[in-house]
């Protein structure tokens, strides 16, 4: 499968995306820097792998932004917590997903694991979902308020389901959302911007990753360096 974008491509892409969901943005607010986290979603070997039977072809092109994402957040000594869609191999905990979809990410097996280039340090929480959104049935909601966060960045794949089933649920919970139009990848392009459009429309500060970053190396991201 051709992917809609690159690595070469994505800046310009993104861009272009920025500009055409541009007349229904709602809201464009600075990150607050003090109280923000990074949530990286299922960027899984199963999700990132051409041969897999679920592979998101925007995937791969975004990892070296959601890398520098994640280093971003840990230099500035802010959270970032992982996902990982992962099933039981005897299907108790697939329901309706193991209908919907072919292939199934079974916990426990290498395909499940987080890409090496973005690797959980010890300390980081991962967050193990059965389905779209990263809050349903899980401890993230409890986690977030835990270390009082307000600004929640959104990145991974797929942009049209996780990231922006994720995101809808973030903002039900009275979380500010960024979403890096960057940071996150599908399978078409049309689902991409579409996703957008309607995160944008609804429920988050679509933006890209350089806009994040600069509010992270501020005072309060400085600040919060020299105190780790």
């Amino acid at each position: 499968m051709l992917s809609y974008v690159t690595e070469d491509t994505l800046e310009a892409k993104t861009r272009e995306w920025i500009e055409r969901i541009r007349p229904w943005r709602q809201h464009d607010p600075a990150l607050r820097a003090e109280a923000s986290a990074l949530l990286v979603v299922d960027m899984q070997r199963f999700f990132l792998d051409p041969d897999s039977a679920t592979f998101a072809c925007g995937g791969p092109p975004i990892l070296p932004t959601v890398s520098r994402l994640v280093e971003g957040f840990r230099a500035a000594g802010r959270p970032v917590l992982f996902t990982r869609h992962v099933h039981h191999p005897a299907g108790l905990d697939s329901g309706i997903m193991g209908w919907w979809w072919k292939g199934k990410c079974l916990e426990g097996s290498p395909e499940s694991e987080i890409h090496p280039l973005l690797a959980p340090l010890p300390d980081e929480k991962v967050v193990l979902k059965h389905r779209y959104s990263a809050f349903y049935d899980t401890d993230l909601g409890t986690v977030l308020r835990c270390l009082g966060i307000e600004d929640l960045v959104i990145a991974g794949v797929m942009t049209n389901l996780c990231c922006e089933s994720t995101a809808r649920d973030a903002y039900f919970r009275d979380l500010r959302v960024f979403v890096p139009a960057d940071g996150t990848g599908t399978v078409t392009e049309e689902m991409h911007v579409a996703s957008l459009l309607n995160l944008a429309f609804g429920f988050a500060s679509v933006t890209t990753a350089g806009a994040i970053l600069s509010r992270l190396e501020g005072p309060a991201g400085s600040r919060r360096t020299r105190d780790r």
